[in-house]
């Protein structure tokens, strides 16, 4: 053995352990000299793509396992390398055609799966990724990294129940950095695990020293549970933590994110528009948009509001067509539920005879979205006989497993009341899994689209009592259009005022028309009276409801404060009093609404809603 190649050898393991050591351009450096001393060295060669690939030279990285694969063509660990380069360089189908080559040269470890994942992530590929790194959760279900990209995956793909399942014994998880405890921290908040979220948060802060994107998490939860001084001060470390270049934009619009929380709309202006020099993908634009417009409106420049709004709406159809293509290929929903209501021959034969009563059933809250649902749930659940859980799709739930029965919704829902019963425990079953419901107390089920859900309702919980809520149809509209909302198909719909007009008059004919028929005990609640005369509307639905009075629902406010998480987009509004700063809001966009009014005016003047902007709203 040559003098040279030993000391090739002992420059190598020089390298790996500065590469261990997080010292990449040390590594690259012993590599470089030890293939100097031995040109055909294959593990210097190897620690040196690493080390290139570490400090993001992709391409140079990419040249040496090139180089390996040519000299060992059956290796599969360097087509996965080189998959990985060419991930660094956003080369994405030249990636996967490296992955493929690897796989079919036998890759299949956790890692491979977990590179092919990530790079389905970054081409907005969100159910290939998330169906690879199933794989690789499965391989090696202790990785915290792998398992909270997959369950990142699943809830990108609106898969929550499966995100759920994903994130299972988190707490074992092995080798998790204080990054990956706080990103774990902002899933579990967006599933709606609030304990579990402030628990692994504070893993993350156990860290001695937690660089900038770490700390950027940190002020997004926080943020989140309207802890908004706490997040300011986060925000500023982490301004001044090392990597604060790399997460630049993002630490920008998090500063535009808190400057319009705390009012200072100039300055969340100038902070939404810096960030958005940094997003040169026009598909993700949308996520600084549409809060630019919010506080381009808050600083009455309506015409600047609605323009960013129309380039918020083509950004996020495009980000659609790449993450959903079928949702895109669908367009908006037709909602055609819609044409199909339920049969009174039918209803004259469902067996009630296990279903329970008014006060072992849910308070059912509908309305369409942004018709002040929420302000309504969080003044409820503040009354010590009430709790509601949150928006929930527990009804849709139930009426899938209907639909698993034999019944066919809405026309055939005159199955077995045994089978109905089943159903309904089931309801009850994830209704536990939220909230805790104490001797006395009755749930809240408040979620605008079991709006189309009557029948379901009705047919599980007869006795329920529904509180129905109205709001100006071109506020409610104006609402919908301005907010960025994460499923697909509705945001689809909302992209388009008079498209979404349509859907708005089916949806709403659609209630009236099913309430004729299954006779709802419901409580009609005009929203614009509600904020209005606050306690003589509450005092009056809450006789509705048999209750008896509670000061504490004069502070729903309060009541959001205590819950900490609230999962609308209005969990940032319903911690402020109660105001009518919103009634009548449309009216500074009304020519944009000429071509919708033909389509809300039976809606109009069935509630006696003004469609002229000249005159009084209500």
């Amino acid at each position: 053995m040559s003098s040279s190649f030993v000391d090739a050898d002992a420059l190598v393991r020089a390298a790996v352990e500065s590469f261990n050591a997080g010292d990449s351009a040390a590594a690259e450096r012993h590599c470089r000299a030890a293939l100097q001393a031995d040109a055909a060295h294959v593990g210097a060669a190897g620690v040196l793509g690493l080390a290139l690939h570490e400090q993001q030279r992709h391409a140079e990285a990419e040249a040496v396992f090139l180089d390996l694969a040519a000299r060992f063509p059956q290796e599969p660990e360097y087509w996965c390398s080189i998959g990985t380069a060419r991930r660094g360089q956003r080369h994405f189908d030249e990636a996967l055609a490296a992955y493929a080559h690897a796989a079919q040269l036998g890759a299949n470890t956790a890692d491979f799966y977990y590179n092919v994942g990530l790079t389905h992530l970054d081409r907005h590929d969100l159910e290939a990724a998330r169906a690879v790194l199933e794989r690789a959760a499965e391989q090696a279900p202790q990785d915290g990294e792998i398992r909270l990209h997959h369950a990142q995956a699943c809830h990108d793909c609106l898969q929550a129940e499966r995100a759920l399942a994903a994130l299972e014994g988190w707490e074992s998880w092995e080798g998790c950095s204080a990054d990956t405890w706080a990103r774990l921290a902002q899933l579990l908040l967006n599933l709606g695990e609030v304990p579990q979220a402030l628990q692994a948060l504070q893993r993350s802060a156990q860290e001695p020293e937690l660089d900038a994107a770490t700390l950027l998490s940190h002020a997004r939860v926080l943020e989140r549970i309207n802890k908004i001084d706490e997040a300011s001060r986060l925000l500023e470390q982490a301004a001044a933590a090392s990597g604060a270049s790399g997460v630049s934009d993002e630490l920008t619009a998090l500063q535009g994110q808190l400057a319009q929380r705390r009012g200072e709309h100039p300055l969340a202006v100038e902070r939404y528009q810096q960030a958005l020099r940094g997003v040169t993908d026009a598909a993700l634009r949308h996520f600084q948009l549409f809060p630019l417009a919010r506080s381009l409106e808050s600083l009455e420049r309506q015409d600047e509001a609605y323009a960013t709004l129309q380039e918020a709406h083509a950004s996020q159809a495009a980000y659609i067509e790449l993450t959903a293509p079928t949702a895109s290929l669908r367009g908006a929903p037709a909602l055609l539920v819609t044409q199909h209501g339920c049969d009174p021959a039918d209803v004259a034969r469902w067996d009630h005879s296990t279903a329970p009563s008014q006060a072992d059933s849910p308070i059912f809250i509908v309305g369409f979205p942004r018709s002040g649902t929420t302000l309504l749930e969080l003044t409820l659940d503040a009354h010590p006989q009430l709790v509601s859980m949150d928006e929930q799709v527990f009804v849709q739930n139930a009426l899938d497993e209907l639909a698993a029965r034999g019944a066919q919704y809405p026309d055939r829902l005159a199955i077995d009341a045994t089978q109905v019963a089943e159903v309904r425990e089931h309801y009850w079953q994830r209704v536990r899994r939220k909230v805790q419901l104490a001797p006395g107390q009755r749930l809240v089920d408040k979620n605008p689209l079991n709006i189309l859900r009557l029948p379901a309702m009705m047919r599980l919980f007869p006795h329920a009592r529904f509180v129905f809520i109205v709001r100006h149809p071109c506020d409610v509209l104006l609402s919908c259009h301005m907010q960025h909302f994460r499923a697909p198909d509705f945001a689809l719909l909302c992209g388009d005022l008079q498209r979404l007009a349509t859907g708005y008059s089916r949806c709403i004919d659609y209630w009236y028309a099913q309430s004729a028929i299954l006779q709802p005990a419901q409580y009609e609640l005009r929203y614009e009276s509600f904020v209005a005369d606050f306690e003589t509307q509450t005092r009056s639905l809450l006789a509705f409801l048999g209750l008896p009075w509670d000061d504490s629902v004069l502070l729903p406010a309060a009541s959001a404060r205590k819950k900490a998480y609230i999962s609308t987009p209005s969990y940032s509004q319903v911690v402020q009093p109660v105001n009518a700063r919103s009634v009548g809001r449309w009216q500074a966009y009304a020519p944009h609404f000429e071509p919708a009014l033909p389509v809300l005016a039976p809606h109009l003047a069935r509630w006696g809603y003004s469609g002229s902007p000249d005159e009084n709203s209500r």
